[in-house]
């Protein structure tokens, strides 16, 4: 008999938009919404289902990760159909193994890459440099013109020394300036580090002409795991406004990247993508009416998500006091494993137990098998699985398939870094 914890999330109305501080985490108003866990059935969230005949046929050694390359091309495909005008720029930090790039290549994708390396990997599939942005607004001298000689012509920026940065290393190339947007209704917010004010944005558009590049468009990002489709409006809005205001200044712009945040389905109630195509359409059309810029979205967590599942077993099963109702559960797989998105706990995998027959459940608090206190997964949220969970068992934590194997450490206490198979 199979298990699965999972929470269940309200996408209506939901507000966040707080900065992420490492180990001090604000718990988000969107967070506060989670209902109670609940054991539902096995066929609630997404079936990778190469992934899980791999898993079954071969017993691979835990923890490991498992990731379905035939459902990463059918959400590429229901991307494309879901907003055809937009060109697909895959956030290769959200996973960057080759098999996912080279699937990805294949179908059509182009890259939105973070630093040397990723473009590297992009590179290494066959795509054209011309097919591949250099995303992150911080970079280093070498490698913007390093990422040049190769051929990318494409430069994110959102300030002044990062724009005489790519002037004097990329001459020529082409700009956009990533702007500062609101991330309500985001798991996982983006809206502090990255970008500047809309104002700002104008003034540092103007000033890439004055430095022989050619200054493109702007760029924003709603958040990750945006639950709530509208917040595209404002921030194309937003964009918009620059546009108006840089044609003003005799700059002509031409391209708005969307950025990413399109969900995975961590929980029942997740829009599907078609919502989320609809409503980007339908804010493209209130704001720029017929004629549209060239658009480019950054898909990453959507992409490979839902595709992954992790198999990891139950180190030990213990009670902290002889009437504690709750179980400590600590898996050979955690925080520093792969699983840091359990920050805050702002991302909640479906834990599947494999081996547990027991109909009843009890709560328990999920933790990895670490010599750190940080390393607890799960304590707010109410998970629960089978009473006879043992020392042992396995457990399948679900969508898993995006930011683990980047996240997971090389040597922390000794473990391994988290495996990964494609199939």
């Amino acid at each position: 008999m199979t298990k699965i914890a999972a929470a269940t999330t309200k996408a209506a109305n939901v507000k966040s938009g707080r900065p992420r501080r490492s180990r001090d985490v604000q718990a988000s108003p969107i967070r506060a919404q989670l209902a109670p866990q609940a054991t539902i059935a096995n066929d609630a969230g997404p079936r990778p289902e190469r992934a899980l005949r791999f898993l079954a046929e071969e017993r691979p050694a835990t923890p490991c990760l498992v990731v379905d390359l035939d459902m990463v091309a059918r959400k590429y495909e229901a991307l494309h159909a879901a907003l055809p005008q937009a060109e697909i720029f895959y956030a290769v930090k959200a996973n960057p193994a080759p098999e996912i790039l080279a699937r990805l290549a294949a179908a059509g994708s182009s890259f939105d890459t973070a630093s040397a390396g990723e473009i590297r990997a992009a590179l290494a599939t066959g795509a054209a440099p011309a097919r591949v942005s250099f995303g992150n607004t911080i970079k280093k001298a070498g490698d913007i013109a390093w990422a040049h000689g190769m051929g990318v012509n494409l430069f994110a920026f959102d300030a002044i020394e990062e724009l005489r940065k790519i002037a004097t290393h990329a001459p020529g190339a082409e700009v956009y300036c990533r702007i500062l947007v609101e991330a309500e209704g985001a798991l996982w917010p983006l809206n502090r580090k990255f970008g500047c004010v809309p104002e700002m944005a104008v003034d540092l558009l103007v000033e890439a002409r004055a430095l022989g590049l050619k200054p493109v468009g702007v760029s924003f990002h709603v958040g990750s795991q945006q639950l709530d489709t509208a917040q595209w409006d404002r921030a194309i809005a937003a964009a918009k406004g620059v546009f108006a205001r840089c044609a003003a200044a005799g700059v002509a712009l031409s391209m708005i990247d969307l950025g990413g945040g399109f969900p995975a389905e961590y929980a029942p109630g997740v829009a599907g993508i078609e919502a989320y195509g609809a409503a980007i359409a339908a804010a493209m059309r209130a704001h720029f009416g017929a004629s549209w810029p060239r658009l480019i979205i950054e898909p990453g967590r959507y992409m490979v998500a839902d595709a992954g599942v992790i198999e990891a077993e139950v180190l030990l099963v213990s009670r902290k006091s002889a009437d504690d109702e709750r179980r400590w559960v600590y898996l050979d797989i955690g925080r520093f494993g792969g699983l840091a998105e359990t920050e805050g706990e702002a991302i909640r995998y479906r834990v599947e137990s494999l081996d547990a027959v027991a109909a009843a459940t009890g709560p328990v608090i999920l933790a990895g098998p670490t010599c750190d206190s940080a390393d607890i997964l799960y304590d707010k949220a109410n998970y629960r699985l089978p009473l006879d969970l043992k020392a042992g068992d396995r457990v399948r934590l679900h969508s898993t398939g995006a930011y683990t194997t980047t996240y997971s450490a090389i040597n922390f206490n000794g473990f391994d870094p988290l495996k990964a198979y494609f199939v």
